[in-house]
């Protein structure tokens, strides 16, 4: 079976171009991060996943939920998924279409992950270096994993940068056994 995202990814790019095309990203960002939402509901995903509901029962239900949050074209998304049995990869489709905004805006996504705790600061100078290096606005995450022993690990879309002490260690362990 294929994997969700290279299912949910044709989706995301319509629903982009789409929302480009009618200068409504920042209405889909809101539709799309809502009917998330409201699929991921504990008691919604156990009624999306149940085999005995019938589509058309799914659809309304799902719509009815919704009410008026969705345009025309969020209901004609919902009622696609629903008819492909794909509702269930809608925060798929949200991530891959956020991804896409995110690069027409300029924006990119790092994830640093570090030993120790940083400080505001280093943080903030962290930033403004990845800023430079990949000349774009870039939204951080910092997470802390004790496990990478020291330094810091830093992942950018494709890009990784690992200046870790685990790191290090297995390039060279990697390099030894070569």
């Amino acid at each position: 079976m294929a994997e969700i995202s290279t299912i949910a990814r044709p989706y995301a790019v319509a629903i982009y171009k789409l929302g480009k095309e009618k200068k409504a990203l920042a209405k889909w960002s809101e539709m799309l991060s809502f009917v998330t939402a409201v699929s991921q509901n504990a008691a919604m995903k156990a009624y999306i996943a149940d085999p005995k509901v019938a589509s058309g029962d799914l659809q309304a239900s799902f719509l009815k939920i919704c009410g008026n949050k969705l345009s025309e074209q969020g209901q004609n998304l919902i009622k696609t998924l629903v008819e492909y049995g794909r509702l269930s990869i809608l925060p798929a489709i949200t991530d891959a279409f956020e991804e896409l905004k995110a690069q027409d805006e300029g924006v990119l996504d790092a994830q640093i992950i570090a030993a120790a705790k940083l400080s505001a600061s280093e943080i903030k100078d962290l930033v403004k270096r990845l800023e430079t290096k990949f000349g774009k606005k870039v939204e951080a995450s910092v997470s802390v994993d004790s496990e990478i022993i020291g330094g810091i690990k830093i992942i950018v879309g494709d890009t990784m940068i690992d200046a870790s002490v685990k790191g290090q260690l297995q390039n060279l362990a990697y390099t030894l056994a070569a």
